[in-house]
């Protein structure tokens, strides 16, 4: 079994090291026995979405994000069938921004790709915290760290619900967007790494989603799930 994972714009997208995610996915799938490859994809080049099985996008600076809205514009048609044919898309930190309506900064209205009718409101604070979530698609907790100016309103599909952090703050306790195999979070650097039962749950969708009679290998996560739990008890002991 072969898996395609598409970094896209990898030398912008990685503003908080979010190349570590890509790591991690390579190596939980190869330890399963699937052939990865990974491409990636500068601004210049092109992409074709139907050749891949996974497009990964990571933090952006906000400085770059009418550059990248101009590119990917063009491949709007693609991203919406792509979607729609549960194609898996993983975008974290303030990236999924440009997958909403508009952007708006202060008296400034960036138009987004509006593949989603979410829009955004960017503000003069930054708000940095280290959260604590839940999800619907595991029962384990979700930890992270969140570095935003953005607040997302009309949220109809979110991905967590925080418990400590940020949402607290907000005008909701809604985290991200997930809406069929499409999956952004605010939250930064290695997610995955610092999410071992996330990851887990991760991989079993995407490789599911191509072969539904794959047989899994016990995942070999034993240092991930240690730390997690370290973390975890320490800082969240009493609401874990």
């Amino acid at each position: 079994m072969k898996i395609i994972i598409a970094y896209l714009y990898y030398n912008l997208l990685n503003f908080h090291g979010e190349n570590g995610n890509i790591k991690i996915l390579k190596k939980v799938l190869e330890d399963q026995g699937i052939n990865v490859m990974v491409k990636f994809l500068a601004i210049d080049e092109e992409i074709e979405f139907e050749k891949y099985d996974l497009i990964y996008m990571g933090s952006l600076d906000s400085n770059n994000e009418e550059i990248i809205i101009k590119h990917l514009t063009k491949y709007k048609k693609e991203i919406i069938k792509a979607i729609k044919n549960k194609k898996f898309f993983l975008i974290t930190g303030n990236t999924l921004d440009i997958f909403g309506s508009h952007i708006i900064k202060g008296h400034h209205r960036i138009k987004g790709l509006n593949i989603f009718d979410y829009y955004i409101k960017r503000e003069n604070i930054n708000f940095t915290d280290e959260s604590l979530f839940t999800s619907k698609l595991i029962s384990e907790k979700i930890i992270g760290f969140q570095k935003q100016n953005s607040l997302l309103f009309n949220n109809k599909y979110p991905l967590f619900e925080v418990i400590m952090g940020i949402g607290q703050n907000t005008l909701s306790n809604k985290e991200g967007i997930h809406y069929k195999n499409f999956f952004a979070t605010y939250l930064t650097g290695p997610f995955l790494i610092r999410n071992p039962y996330f990851t887990i749950y991760f991989v079993k969708s995407l490789v599911l989603n191509l072969n539904q009679n794959f047989i899994f290998k016990p995942f070999n996560l034993d240092y991930e799930i240690e730390a997690y739990n370290y973390y975890l008890n320490y800082n969240y002991g009493k609401i874990k």
